[in-house]
């Protein structure tokens, strides 16, 4: 994944954190990448023989095999953004005014309203309020504008021959060998972050295999090119992933003096009267929402930094992209370009 500028460079860095968070404890291998990507070194040229032999066996089309792995190269440039990853030194205010700026929240709502037919629709058959597809497509890649310009099979052969996540990477890259096979798009064409996230809504191969929806009905699911199949694959994973059309996320709170920091956790989950009862309040003063909810406290940056009374989508977001950054983000550029 790269970092393109904070129309979603912001954002790919949690992004980033979250993929090696969950796989950096696997067990590295004996090699590493060294390739100059002038001439693939004889160790490659070995593994790569392997995996093509496996992705052969596992039902993939020699033309496929052909198409995307002959002449295929590492790229050195993967491994420098792997190795140096930037560090994220924003405050949570510093990251919600580069990520959800005043120009995204009116481009949202134009995009909204360009495309409001398709989206609800999609929103009625997958059980998703527009607002929310349309906020995730405009942090993922700026409503589709910044999708990334790395050739996705070489990208992920260098992370799956290196030895540090080799395990999963190696995995997604049968993955995306798979979705060749099934006519999605021509090798050529299948770019995206350096990482292996792709098409305007980021998705990883195993997510597309998983969440990717042919909502035209051509025998394609493109999330690089065709709308309806990027709205439709977001609203499905969001689906499947637990989301509540009859819910928001979350909303900002104020908490009262002497509140336990304690009780801002997301393990502990109570109905919204009870943290009413415990003096926690809209912004402004006004009472919470007379709602039968779970419902959690969270805070952005630790004790006296702004706080949000979660429900169960805030969560739901989280399967996207484990941040509170994130969540809040979404949330919120939910939120304005729905005009609340």
């Amino acid at each position: 994944m790269n970092s393109n500028g904070w129309g979603r460079g912001g954002v790919r860095v949690f992004v980033l954190a979250t993929i090696f968070c969950v796989f950096g404890s696997i067990p590295a291998l004996a090699h590493t990448v060294k390739d100059d990507g002038k001439a693939p070194t004889e160790s490659f040229l070995v593994w790569l023989k392997e995996f093509r032999a496996e992705a052969a066996a596992k039902g993939i089309r020699e033309e496929i095999l052909s198409a995307a792995l002959d002449d295929i190269k590492t790229i050195p440039r993967v491994l420098e953004l792997d190795r140096k990853q930037p560090e994220f030194t924003l405050t949570f205010k510093q990251y919600l005014d580069r990520v959800v700026p005043e120009a995204r929240v009116k481009k949202g709502r134009q995009k909204l309203n360009e495309n409001r037919a398709l989206l609800e629709e999609i929103g009625r058959k997958f059980g998703v309020q527009p607002r929310f597809i349309v906020a995730f497509w405009g942090i993922e890649t700026d409503f589709g504008r910044i999708t990334g310009g790395f050739p996705l099979v070489p990208s992920l052969a260098t992370l799956a021959y290196d030895g540090r996540r080799s395990a999963y990477f190696r995995k997604e890259l049968l993955n995306a060998l798979k979705i060749l096979n099934g006519g999605h798009i021509a090798p050529k064409d299948m770019v995206g972050s350096w990482a292996g996230a792709m098409g305007q809504c980021q998705f990883m191969p195993s997510s597309f295999l998983n969440f990717a929806v042919d909502q035209d009905g051509d025998g394609r699911k493109d999330i690089w090119t065709t709308k309806a199949d990027v709205f439709a694959s977001a609203a499905n994973y969001l689906s499947k992933s637990g989301w509540k059309v009859d819910q928001t996320w979350g909303r900002a709170v104020q908490l009262p003096d002497g509140f336990d920091p304690k009780l801002a956790d997301l393990k502990v989950i109570k109905p919204i009267d009870e943290w009413q009862r415990l003096g926690v309040r809209r912004l402004g003063g006004d009472n919470l929402p007379a709602r039968d909810l779970p419902s959690s406290v969270v805070l952005s940056d630790g004790p006296g930094s702004a706080a949000y009374l979660i429900y169960n989508n805030y969560r739901t977001i989280l399967k996207w992209n484990r941040s509170t950054y994130f969540a809040v983000a979404v949330g919120s550029l939910a939120d304005r370009i729905g005009g609340q």
